[in-house]
């Protein structure tokens, strides 16, 4: 009988355990799927948080990766991953956000972006359509093609270029983040 009870209490805790992996959320109004398809490419929600400035939220960003995981120079190397950024606040407007990309890629880059420069400028030409509260951007990387950046669904261009990969990564997964909460959220700490 008690190893009936330890085997009951052993599932039980198993079971909590594996619930505790990263599921479906539902963050600042926006539901985060546990998973999502880019390119034919399946990819597991890793982490998702919010970006905010001056107590006013203005975006969910979330990070989705093959297979979990809170390494960074793992997740830099990884095949496939994309980040997606749900835009909360009305106050994102198409100058704001090529604002915060460039100062992103600067931080990211130690104010080296020189090597990188055509693929930003493609990269900005991607935000030159208004902006709005809703627009959800996709920005899905792979080792292979690049960066295809996707407005609502929509596939808007791919730019080509490793170094520009792994630095669009590190504006919200490098050393100078655009926000450190969101930043440990996104590797689901």
């Amino acid at each position: 009988m008690k190893s009936l009870s330890r085997t009951l209490s052993q599932l039980a805790f198993a079971s909590v355990i594996a619930s505790s992996s990263v599921q479906a959320v539902e963050i600042s109004g926006v539901k985060v799927p546990e998973q999502i398809v880019v390119a034919d490419t399946q990819l597991q929600l890793n982490g998702a948080g919010v970006r905010s400035k001056f107590f006013i939220d203005l975006y969910v960003g979330s990070l989705y990766l093959p297979a979990a995981s809170t390494d960074i120079t793992s997740i830099l190397d990884a095949s496939d991953a994309a980040v997606r950024l749900n835009i909360t606040s009305g106050m994102i407007t198409s100058d704001k956000m090529r604002d915060a990309i460039i100062d992103g890629f600067d931080d990211a880059t130690d104010g080296n972006t020189k090597a990188i420069q055509a693929q930003m400028d493609a990269f900005m030409a991607l935000f030159s359509d208004e902006i709005k509260e809703g627009d959800q951007f996709t920005l899905a990387t792979s080792k292979a093609n690049g960066v295809t950046a996707y407005k609502n669904g929509v596939a808007q261009d791919t730019i080509e270029g490793e170094a520009f990969r792994q630095a669009l990564l590190k504006i919200w997964l490098g050393d100078s983040p655009a926000q450190n909460s969101l930043k440990k959220a996104m590797l689901g700490d």
